[in-house]
């Protein structure tokens, strides 16, 4: 594959960015020459784990700059984006955007609606919680980034979702409805945000081993479904992920905006 044109020297944020796809994102990213922002939470314990990330960045000729902080926090996100603007507009190679930005959170509560003790149910506040990270931040980020000036013509956003969006599996209602209505929001970006030749598209990757499909209690299962049901003869990995975003980045991809957009290697239309 011809590597994407138009990356070296811009900048990237990814939510998201010290595991999963987040962090496969933002090293594929490194490696073609941007520049990385990141957001993460960690506790110190996993601390190591992020260095480890930033500096194979660094290894990659470009800076790491990342943010331990809960990326659903407004006063947080407010500070960061001000990090972010004071940067950019000093670049000294002349970037005036952010080109890629990147929302993978997966943090929200895997409880049934339902249980036979009421308070092992899911709660109001665990449902609102879980949109609001897993979905409404999307708009909220981007609000600030365009109140910011830093998305313009070429710049990309990108929202990770999944087939949870239209199917469902035991305890992961709230998830669900969260893919379902980030869907529903990159939407709504694309067309508002078009007028400014910036692009907004949904990534529905396949079934994919990270920390967060670890949490969910059918993990097992999902993984040998996939193993055994993807017409490609595996599962999707980060890095397949992290390529189709740099692919999609490149120069050329300005009237992709909108969808969602599957990167599964065909497990989508097998069905099972």
């Amino acid at each position: 594959m011809t590597p994407p044109t138009g990356l070296k020297g811009q900048f990237a944020l990814i939510l998201g960015a010290s595991s999963g796809f987040g962090e496969a994102a933002s090293l594929e990213l490194s490696r073609h020459g941007m520049h990385i922002f990141g957001v993460h939470l960690d506790r110190r314990s996993t601390m190591p784990n992020v260095e480890r990330i930033t500096g194979e960045i660094r290894a990659n000729g470009v800076e790491a700059r990342f943010f331990n902080a809960n990326a659903a926090d407004t006063e947080k996100r407010k500070e960061v984006v001000a990090a972010i603007r004071e940067r950019v507009a000093g670049d000294p190679a002349g970037a005036q955007s952010v080109r890629v930005m990147m929302h993978s959170l997966a943090f929200g509560t895997l409880k049934a609606f339902l249980a036979a003790d009421p308070k092992e149910a899911i709660s109001q506040a665990q449902v609102e919680m879980t949109l609001d990270v897993m979905a409404h931040s999307l708009v909220y980020w981007t609000q600030d980034l365009f109140t910011a000036g830093l998305l313009g013509e070429g710049s990309h956003i990108y929202a990770m979702t999944s087939s949870g969006s239209h199917r469902v599996v035991a305890t992961y209602g709230a998830v669900s409805a969260a893919k379902a209505a980030l869907e529903s929001h990159v939407r709504q970006l694309a067309l508002e945000l078009a007028p400014h030749r910036v692009t907004v598209n949904g990534i529905r990757a396949g079934v994919t081993d990270t920390p967060a499909l670890r949490r969910i209690p059918v993990a097992a299962q999902l993984i040998a479904r996939a193993e055994s049901g993807n017409p490609s003869g595996r599962m999707t990995t980060t890095s397949d992920v992290a390529q189709a975003i740099a692919a999609f980045s490149g120069a050329g991809t300005h009237w992709v905006t909108g969808n969602v957009l599957g990167v599964d290697g065909g497990e989508e239309i097998a069905g099972w």
